[in-house]
């Protein structure tokens, strides 16, 4: 399963920025004449999170690489499921979705959070506990 991480983290993510980028640059280009302002800026924010986090999971499928630390493919599964909380749940929102489903992305949020807390702590050279 590791190695399926680092193959998924360094490969697949490519996708997951080139989503971005695509969703960032068409959607904005061609929605903005019937988004509100507000609406635009969830979507920019939405996109930013979005390919500075895939950024992220791509470090750290280069990490996995260099280290066997089984915390890194924690960590990078946390990562996406953080940027689909997030910046999904943002999407999903703006195109009309339930508002109960806009609940998601808080949760991403935290688990954005939690996921970059946990690569500090990783890096940091303190031992686990066990």
């Amino acid at each position: 399963m590791f190695k399926q991480f680092k193959e998924f983290a360094l490969k697949g993510n490519l996708i997951d920025m080139a989503v971005g980028i695509i969703i960032g640059a068409g959607t904005t280009h061609a929605l903005q004449p019937v988004l509100t302002a507000a609406q635009v800026h969830a979507l920019e924010t939405a996109v930013h999170y979005q390919l500075l986090n895939a950024l992220g999971l791509f470090m750290v499928g280069l990490l996995a690489q260099s280290r066997t630390d089984a915390w890194m493919t924690r960590i990078g599964w946390l990562l996406l499921a953080g940027i689909l909380c997030f910046s999904g749940g943002i999407y999903l929102m703006l195109a009309s979705a339930p508002s109960l489903l806009g609940l998601i992305t808080p949760v991403g949020g935290l688990l954005l959070i939690v996921a970059w807390l946990l690569l500090a702590w990783r890096l940091s050279g303190f031992p686990a506990r066990r």
